[in-house]
């Protein structure tokens, strides 16, 4: 089998240090810290209080209030650092041939804060199981990875791949191969993750695992 090569034609971006690439970029260089006091819930109580969470980010300024119902917080990310992907590769999405494009997008843990939020509401209820008909759909790892193909029309190989921290690597490896071996000619490939902003009327578990593991620093450490 012959191999292609494969080159990568655009990036996005939505992180602790920026919204978009210029942002990330800029901040890369001054050497500006993602790390910060954690606002997405009250962390009075636990011992780590500091987190790396995308800043200053307003949902309505990327979806209507509507649309925005459907997603997880870290589908939202997905979809922002996409769509930048897309428009920076500058893709002819009227002449591309959209079944030999498609969309590997990783996440570790998926829609976290959606399980939280559904299980914390039944609990406190008198215990007849209501659910938003999104509860599913919010929480599955490989959903951002379907909304992404959808928002396109992309119908190219479609999954999600789950391997802890490395997830996206496995995702961008996968995806390149794709390319490679002529599963597919062009690809979406990235990760995303929203596991520390669960503002639930209990502990987030992210931040109470790692910290009594005492895998997670108490204090801001500044290198320069």
């Amino acid at each position: 089998m012959t191999e292609r090569r494969v080159v990568v034609t655009g990036i996005g971006t939505i992180n602790p240090l920026g919204n978009n690439i210029e942002e990330y970029f800029s901040n890369l260089e001054k050497g500006v810290s993602g790390a910060a006091p954690i606002t997405h819930f009250d962390a009075e109580k636990f011992k780590t209080k500091f987190a790396c969470e995308v800043k200053n980010y307003d949902s309505n300024l990327y979806f209507d209030r509507k649309e925005v119902r459907k997603y997880d917080l870290f589908t939202q990310y997905a979809l922002i650092a996409a769509t930048q992907a897309v428009e920076d590769s500058a893709l002819d999405l009227e002449a591309v041939d959209k079944e030999q494009v498609g969309v590997i997008w990783s996440s570790g843990i998926g829609g976290i804060k959606s399980f939280f939020d559904e299980c914390l509401g039944w609990a406190a209820g008198d215990g007849t199981p209501r659910f938003s008909p999104f509860f599913i759909p919010r929480m599955i790892s490989d959903i951002a990875a379907g909304f992404i193909s959808m928002k396109y029309g992309f119908m190219g190989p479609n999954y999600c791949t789950v391997s802890a921290c490395a997830s996206s690597n496995h995702g961008m490896i996968a995806a390149f191969d794709a390319i490679r071996y002529g599963k597919a000619d062009v690809m979406v490939a990235g990760g995303s993750e929203a596991a520390g902003s669960t503002p639930c009327r209990r502990s987030p578990r992210a931040t109470t695992t790692r910290s009594t593991l005492r895998v997670r620093s108490t204090r801001i450490a500044t290198v320069l």
